[in-house]
């Protein structure tokens, strides 16, 4: 039986390729004992055990992106977080990391235990947990082709993506335009009218939802229907009409079958499932961070299946006059959806058990 440890935690964009890969792992491997690293103010907390894995927490180490007195206690929070890693990760055959607040601690306590480890980075630009921990590791794989630096020579594996995504995309594939219709009459919009699907991550976004909230009269108006997602911690706004708003969409593969338009971030996750399901999409990249969301989209952008618009342009007198050139685009974007990343956790599942046979 083997002991694997997962580090993934902080935004879904870390949890969800970490429980998709987890989950892959266990089809061929069920004996196996799976611990995920978290802490405890990140999405893990709901997402790991709802999907029916054991989760410890660490102390989170928190960066400033801005000098302040906070950045002198890092060095001992550090520290500190390693050490509780290190007591789990000794008893550990393997580690496999995503990136994020949670991943960096692991990384250092796998190379000071000797215990290998795996890291797979979702973004096109890699964060710096990754960046490091792909010096200290030779099991690394990737969604974006990186040029330089430590995880250049990475398996091109693609994203790892959610059952539910992987499972529309099969029984789609044969008729993609029925598909489209009958995920609109199945989440009780009309098939025959433009259905725009709006959301700013498992959270929200609340630049996004004022923009809608000012032009939502007028979209709708124009026989435009509406899905938006508002996100687990905003308000959620009265349903009327064609509109309707939700905290929270469980059923994410269906709002993509069924968009004509999806406006959302360009997390590498959203990116994957937008391609792999999507029809058109309008991103508007996170303005901060390192400026790996606009990137994400590139390859979406370059095939004619999305645009990119900066949070500061995306105004609600830009969408309502430009809403009819998007849906128009969208009317002449390939109907059928991409394989690129199905095979993605199968993949890293196989650089697991090559790391676990020490690279033989």
């Amino acid at each position: 039986m083997n002991r694997v440890i997962f580090a993934g935690g902080g935004t879904a964009g870390h949890i969800e390729p970490a429980l998709s890969v987890a989950r892959e792992w266990k089809m061929t491997h069920a004996d196996s004992e799976i611990i995920f690293l978290g802490t405890e103010a990140g999405l893990e907390t709901r997402l790991v055990p709802d999907a029916g894995f054991n989760l410890s927490l660490i102390t989170k180490v928190r960066i400033s992106r801005s000098l302040s007195p906070s950045l002198l206690s890092i060095p001992f929070t550090f520290i500190r977080s390693v050490s509780q890693c290190i007591r789990l990760v000794r008893k550990a055959d393997l580690v496999v990391g995503f990136g994020g607040y949670v991943s960096g601690p692991a990384y250092f306590a796998a190379a000071l235990t000797g215990t290998p480890f795996v890291i797979h980075e979702a973004n096109a630009r890699p964060g710096i947990a990754n960046r490091i921990g792909a010096y200290l590791t030779r099991f690394t794989a990737i969604t974006h082709p990186i040029e330089n630096g430590s995880l250049a020579s990475s398996l091109m594996s693609g994203l790892p993506l959610r059952e539910d995504v992987i499972s529309a995309y099969r029984a789609s594939q044969s008729d993609w335009s029925t598909a489209r219709k009958a995920a609109k009459s199945a989440l009780g919009f009309s098939d025959t009218e433009p259905l725009i699907f709006i959301f700013g991550g498992s959270q929200g976004s609340s630049a996004i939802n004022s923009v809608i909230s000012d032009s939502r009269e007028s979209l709708t108006s124009q026989g435009i229907q509406i899905l938006h997602g508002v996100g687990a911690r905003n308000e959620v706004p009265a349903s009327q009409g064609s509109y309707r708003a939700v905290n929270y969409i469980s059923d994410m593969a269906t709002a993509y079958l069924a968009a004509d338009l999806v406006i959302s971030r360009s997390g590498a996750v959203t990116c994957a499932e937008v391609n792999t399901l999507g029809k058109y999409a309008l991103f508007i990249p996170l303005p901060i961070g390192n400026g790996e969301q606009e990137l994400n989209a590139r390859d979406l952008v370059a095939q004619s299946r999305a645009e990119v618009i900066s949070q500061k342009s995306f105004t609600s007198e830009w969408l309502v006059s430009h809403i009819h050139v998007l849906l128009q685009r969208s009317a002449q974007a390939p109907v059928a959806g991409s394989s690129v990343d199905i095979e993605a956790a199968p993949k890293i599942v196989a650089l697991m058990e090559h790391a676990l046979l020490g690279g033989k």
